[in-house]
């Protein structure tokens, strides 16, 4: 009775409109009620067993770190020293905008934060240069898929509170297959700049680039210190995220000199809304994690399948996750699918012998995609308020083009698991 009532509570908070950690919040509620639960363990999921994840800490640094980056003008420094270094290239700001992403993400971890900062910058120039709205909105889509995958990552850091994995091993781990979609996004910039005939780059002498290369380089130098202080033992990556965040700091206010107290504020209370609102979301899937787990529903759900002999083939268990976080990818946000679907998959995956981390980049991508997707996909909607193109086009652009190159790399992060753990097996993973 108390889990029939969780759902219609949830799915009927939710379809009257109610934001989804409230609707999870009420039907949990109503279950502690309903099933004699004590009031005090529910106040106890939410707050206690939130406060014990010490991977969490990580989150609102690097959220600070991606907020300093895009107030600070920090993004636009990087995005116009890598602009200048495609040269004479045909389609030249398309690869420009795939590179700044990966360097971005080597110190924000969050696709949106890509694609509402610096791909602000990344679309007005190349709408400036003559690209067309809909490419530069999908390519500034597509390349923001990269900055969660390549470390560090606000989804792995989720993840691994979630699932035990190492975050160590899970930011490695992301490294090989951030940088394969980003090979695959810029062989379709070839295509299509071939195809359409895109403007090639202003040609710029080794003077003016070796002075832009020294204006960005304390930039690009921190992703550099996140790296080789995780991997060297400096510090752990919980640590290295609020290392990331002063130094991104010191910079904007002693390199830069574009930080003023106004800013500083205005960082500060955007930071501080971005973690409250993840906060609420991760301690209201708690609750539903409780409420799944007390009724034995990953149990139920293992058994089904084992009995069944549908964990006999690993191949489908794949095919059957990819394509099920990809329809859910269309409708529900990436955050609530990630908290609710993957304590429940997790003894399935144990169960056939899915590596965890392996596992963990699998459903990062898978997340990052729908971020992508129509109906729901943000990034499409982002991006067409930036470059004010009808939302049919992006999407349109999007499907024909980058979503099946993208749905191509996840295919090949899925079969052949050695993309993902060949760089994690070098600094000794078991896996």
């Amino acid at each position: 009775m108390g889990l029939a009532l969780f759902f219609v509570v949830f799915l009927g908070a939710f379809a009257l409109g109610f934001p989804i950690a409230f609707a999870m919040v009420m039907g949990g509620f109503t279950y502690f009620i309903t099933a004699g639960v004590s009031l005090g363990s529910f106040m106890d999921v939410m707050a206690i067993e939130l406060s014990g994840k010490d991977v969490l800490m990580a989150v609102p640094m690097f959220i600070f770190a991606a907020n300093l980056m895009n107030d600070t003008d920090v993004t636009d420094i990087i995005f116009g020293f890598v602009k200048q270094s495609m040269g004479r290239v045909r389609g030249g700001l398309g690869y420009a905008n795939i590179a700044t992403s990966i360097i971005f993400a080597g110190m924000s971890g969050s696709e949106i934060a890509d694609v509402s900062g610096i791909g602000a910058i990344e679309i007005k120039a190349m709408m400036d240069d003559g690209y067309d709205g809909e490419f530069a909105s999908a390519v500034t889509c597509a390349s923001a898929t990269i900055s969660p995958i390549i470390p560090p990552s606000i989804p792995m850091v989720i993840y691994a509170m979630l699932t035990g994995a190492s975050l160590g091993y899970l930011f490695l781990a992301g490294i090989v297959p951030g940088l394969l979609i980003a090979l695959l996004e810029a062989g379709m910039v070839y295509y299509l700049s071939k195809k359409r005939g895109y403007p090639k780059g202003k040609k710029y002498p080794l003077k003016v680039l070796w002075k832009s290369f020294r204006k960005s380089f304390a930039a690009l130098l921190a992703p550099i210190i996140l790296l080789v202080g995780i991997y060297g033992g400096i510090f752990t990556p919980t640590e290295a995220a609020a290392v990331l965040a002063a130094y991104v700091l010191v910079i904007s206010i002693l390199v830069y000199k574009k930080m003023s107290f106004k800013k500083f504020k205005k960082i500060i209370m955007k930071t501080v809304y971005s973690v409250g609102f993840i906060s609420f979301m991760i301690a209201a899937a708690l609750v539903v994690k409780y409420v799944l787990a007390r009724e034995e529903i990953p149990l139920l759900i293992t058994n089904f399948f084992i009995d069944s002999g549908f964990l006999d083939s690993r191949f489908l268990l794949l095919l059957s996750t990819n394509i099920m976080f990809f329809v859910l990818g269309m409708f529900f946000d990436v955050s609530v699918i990630q908290l609710v679907v993957i304590p429940i998959m997790l003894p399935l995956v144990e169960a056939v012998g899915i590596d965890l981390v392996h596992f963990g980049i699998i459903t990062t991508v898978n997340l990052m995609l729908a971020l992508d997707t129509p109906p729901y996909g943000q990034t499409g909607y982002i991006t067409s308020a930036l470059s004010k193109t009808p939302v049919s086009k992006v999407f349109g652009e999007m499907l024909r083009y980058f979503i099946p190159i993208e749905v191509l790399g996840l295919i090949l992060i899925t079969y052949f698991p050695d993309i993902v753990l060949w760089l994690p097996r070098i600094f000794g993973y078991a896996g």
